[in-house]
Parts: C-alpha cells; sequence; structure tokens
C-alpha cells in the first residue's frame, strides 16, 4: 500500500505531531469525506506500507522526525510545492526565500525522493504566461542539482473556488481567458527551461494537446520513481478514484480536508478559510483521526 499525505491538507505543514504518533502507534483513521459516520482504519505498520508520499509547501516541522520515520522502515517521499505567486493568491504560504533553503535540507536528507511541484499555473492579468516565464526560471536556477523533477498543472475551476476567484477579479487579478495554443506554449517554454537545468517537466492531468507538443504526462504519485529509490517494484495501475486523466498509483489518503491554514485563493481542498481555522483550533494531536 501507498500512502497519501495528503492530497486534503498539509500535513507536514501543520500536523506533523499527530503523524508520528499515528507512526509510532501502527495505524491511524480516516473519515470518508463524503460521509463522516464512515471511518476506516489504515495501518501504518512498515511492513503494510511501500512509501508514504508527503504533499506539502512547507516541510520544515517534519525535517526533525526524518530520522526517526526512516529508522521505524518507512520509506518517505516529497512532493514540494514551491511558487512565487502574489499575496493576493497565496497569502500565507513561505516565500522562496524561505522554501528553497528548506526544500535543500529535505533534498540532501532524501536525496532523490523531492519532486518540486510548480502548481498550480493562476493566469491572470497579473500572472500572464510571460510573469510565470520570469518566476520559474528564477526558481530553475535555485532548485538546480536539488531535484531531477518538476510538476506543473492548470487551476481547475471548480465550483467550490468560482466565488473566490471571483473576488480575486474584483481586487484587480481577473483571469485570462483560457487559450490553448498560448498554454501549449507557456508549458513547452516552461519544459526547456527546466530542461537546460538538469530537470523533466510533466504536465499533472493535462489535455492531449499538452502531450502533442511534447509535454510528458505526470504521475505524482509515481510507482517507477518509488520503486527506483526503494527497489520495491509493484503493478502499474491507475487510481480509481482520481481525475480521468490524473496517472497517480493507487494510495490510501490519511489526511482530511478543510483543515489547511495556508489560504490558497484556489485551493481545491478547502471550501472554507473560516471553517479550516476552526478545525484547527479543535484539533487533537493524540487523536486517531485527523
Amino acid at each position: 500500500m501507498l500512502v497519501s499525505a495528503s492530497r486534503r491538507t498539509d500535513i507536514p505543514a501543520f500536523y506533523g505531531r499527530w503523524l508520528m504518533g499515528r507512526l509510532r502507534a501502527g495505524f491511524c483513521e480516516v473519515a470518508n469525506p463524503f460521509n463522516a459516520a464512515q471511518v476506516s482504519r489504515v495501518s501504518l505498520a512498515p511492513a503494510d506500507v511501500e512509501a508514504i508520499v508527503f504533499w506539502t509547501r512547507d516541510p520544515r516541522p517534519l525535517l526533525p522526525h526524518l530520522a526517526e520515520i526512516r529508522a521505524m522502515g518507512h520509506e518517505p517521499f516529497f512532493l514540494f510545492t514551491l511558487m512565487d505567486n502574489p499575496r493576493e493568491l497565496d497569502p500565507r504560504c513561505p516565500g522562496p526565500d524561505v522554501s528553497v533553503p528548506a526544500f535543500a535540507a529535505l533534498a540532501e536528507t532524501l536525496p532523490g525522493r523531492v519532486a518540486w511541484r510548480y502548481d498550480p499555473l493562476v493566469l491572470t492579468s497579473k500572472t500572464p504566461p510571460d510573469w510565470h516565464r520570469a518566476v520559474f526560471e528564477r526558481l530553475c536556477a535555485r532548485l538546480a542539482g536539488l531535484t531531477d523533477r518538476v510538476i506543473v498543472s492548470l487551476v481547475e475551476p471548480y465550483r467550490k473556488i468560482a466565488g473566490r476567484m471571483r473576488a480575486l477579479a474584483e481586487a484587480g487579478f481577473p483571469p485570462l481567458p483560457v487559450d490553448e495554443a498560448q498554454t501549449v506554449s507557456l508549458l513547452a517554454d516552461l519544459r526547456d527551461m527546466a530542461a537546460a537545468r538538469g530537470l523533466r517537466l510533466a504536465a499533472c492531468c493535462q489535455p492531449e494537446a499538452f502531450e502533442a507538443a511534447g509535454i510528458a504526462a505526470s504521475r505524482c504519485i509515481d510507482p517507477d520513481w518509488i520503486a527506483s529509490r526503494t527497489g520495491r517494484r509493484r503493478a502499474a495501475a491507475k487510481d480509481p478514484h482520481q481525475r480521468p486523466r490524473c496517472g497517480c498509483a493507487p494510495s490510501k489518503d490519511i489526511g482530511a480536508y478543510d483543515r489547511c491554514l495556508f489560504g490558497c485563493r484556489y485551493c481545491y481542498a478547502t471550501s472554507n478559510f473560516e471553517r479550516a481555522r476552526a478545525n484547527y483550533g479543535r484539533h487533537d494531536p493524540d487523536a486517531t483521526a485527523l
């Protein structure tokens, strides 16, 4: 079993104490996000877990615990989202001057096990394609040698974020009309910038047009990547619970929605920021479920 920690909230940034307690206990409980009364028990015993894939914007709280996690017999991997968006889009995320040293520390501790996510691309009047080209090139220069892969995607127009995007437009960040040719051109340029720094760019859940332009499809929870580091081969399969074009391997997510405090305006995992703060305030780090 692969464990995802987590698509639903940033466990390394906000719930490290809970995570370590559950790893030491050897299990956690996870409520069905669509039926809170349905709770499943998930083994976190190293014998049952092939790898733990962490999704984060700030791994620093978890860094002191990585040696213990490895000593338990676990195989950690990180998908590290690192961008430099305006505060109107990412009001509380660490900026590159904090995130790049954290990335370097993580990459030194877990060489070959950290992937960079420049994700999602939010195209607005103040963050147009050329803005992303300039930011991405700067970040590529700073992350060169720390990872060999970068994953990008386009922001998904989920219904739960529509109101926030309208508010952004009123604040001077109107979204740009979707133009497939310009988007493919942007991603092709990012691909070439990445390649010049020794990074392989792949697009998460991208349309077929990106593949036609030579932009590889990403498998964020990638069994080949994991096997190359752990030596544990598994049958290639697609997670049936993800979006149709998602290539990720099946995994068990141990997180919960409406728990993240970063407040990214385009976040699909937080439907209400006040609810997320209230849930965080009620969080019991000794509970079996997040």
